[in-house]
């Protein structure tokens, strides 16, 4: 969010009655889905403007005051302009973040789960979120094969994607082209999978209102 916003504490959205105008391309994505999730699980309130064609404009938006918050990823967060100088120069400022734990380059900004922890938010809603950022942390880029391997198989492509995370000439390649890497173990995401689709009929019909409209 902009720091010149009016808001300056969490508590402040749920009580405002002028919401802040948050950018998103259209029904679907993360810009458009995450402030409503927001709004369902915690009481915050927003104002979705969609229809931006995609990251560079919203990035416009905000600069212009057209939109005054957006939500992005991690990656697109960290690793482009201008939200590198717009950290840097404090024109923003981040509100809380969707993963489980906090990014070491965030330490101070709470997480949904830390924050539905405050706002005791209900079991049903708690499943909500769960279900909807759980597919999510499935990361940008899972690795997956086909039905019916060999558990002993799968156990042997598990350990050598672990170990190739620990390789050092790997991890200097990763450090030279500038990339980082939080990678998931596959017991891990194969939990996260049971988790996210065992959800009661409740819960499956308020996460598909949330996201197809």
């Amino acid at each position: 969010m902009r720091t010149d916003a009016p808001y300056k504490n969490l508590d402040e959205l749920r009580l405002t009655n002028d919401p802040p105008r948050c950018s998103a391309t259209g029904v679907g994505s993360s810009g458009y889905d995450i402030p409503r999730l927001l709004e369902e699980a915690l009481g915050f309130k927003f104002r979705v403007v969609s229809g931006y064609p995609g990251g560079a404009e919203q990035d416009l938006a905000m600069e212009r005051g057209e939109v005054q918050c957006r939500a992005t990823t991690i990656d697109g967060f960290f690793g482009r302009e201008p939200i590198r100088t717009w950290q840097k120069t404090g024109f923003i400022r981040v509100l809380l973040q969707t993963e489980r734990q906090r990014h070491p380059k965030l330490p101070d900004v709470p997480t949904i789960f830390e924050l539905m922890d405050q706002y005791k938010v209900p079991e049903p809603k708690r499943r909500l979120v769960t279900a909807y950022l759980g597919m999510w942390g499935f990361g940008s880029r899972p690795v997956v094969t086909t039905p019916g391997v060999p558990a002993d198989r799968v156990k042997i492509l598990r350990e050598a994607y672990t170990r190739m995370f620990k390789d050092p000439d790997f991890i200097e390649d990763l450090k030279k082209k500038g990339w980082e890497a939080s990678p998931v173990d596959g017991e891990e995401l194969q939990t996260l999978a049971k988790e996210v689709v065992d959800q009661p009929p409740d819960v499956a019909a308020a996460l598909k209102r949330l996201i197809s409209k």
